[in-house]
This record gives structure tokens, sequence and C-alpha cells, in this order.
């Protein structure tokens, strides 16, 4: 549910094919990615639902700190610079459901 997203945040969830995603908001929109950085393959995150750096401007890899644009998922900083997080369809509907597309 979008209520569950505040914005600037992010939250973990497991999808039906065992694929580990985490969506995360910005400025009323939504943001879904594959929870593995494209440098190591491991998850981003060091503590649960913790995707975002310290000012919540982008995504951080917590293994080696590279940096990622929320809206696109290119990596803008760190070893991985260039490549980009894998982006999940997601589909927002009317009653604050989100669901892969």
């Amino acid at each position: 549910m979008t209520e569950d997203i505040p914005e600037r945040e992010s939250r973990a969830f497991d999808t039906t094919e065992g694929n580990p995603i985490f969506i995360t908001q910005r400025d009323g929109m939504f943001y879904a990615y594959k929870n593995l950085c494209p440098h190591l393959q491991v998850e981003l995150e060091f503590l649960e639902n913790q995707f975002l750096d310290q000012d919540r401007e982008f995504i951080e890899c917590s293994t080696h700190g590279a940096l990622f644009n929320v809206e696109t998922g290119e990596c803008i900083s760190g070893p991985c610079l260039g490549e980009s997080l894998q982006k999940v369809g997601i589909q927002i509907h009317s009653d604050g459901g989100i669901y892969l597309s």
C-alpha cells in the first residue's frame, strides 16, 4: 500500500518469484528496483528498509557506498559508475495498492 512507503523512505518486499525488491517514494512518485547491486550482486541495504543515503537523496549500496539516482536507478558515484539498478515495473491502483506489472 502506498501509505506504507512515506515520502523519501523505502521498503523491501519479497516477490512470489523469490526476487527481493524495494520501493521508494520521491515527490509523490513510486520507484521499484531489484534489491541487487550491479557491482557485486549483493543486496543493497545494511539494515532493514535502509536503502537511502543519510540525506535521503540517493539510493546507497551499503557494501561499497555506490550512489544511485532514485528516479532512474543509474549509478552516479562508486565502482559501478554508469551501470544501473534493475527497474521493476509497478502499477499504483486507486485503492492505494502497489502491484507488480
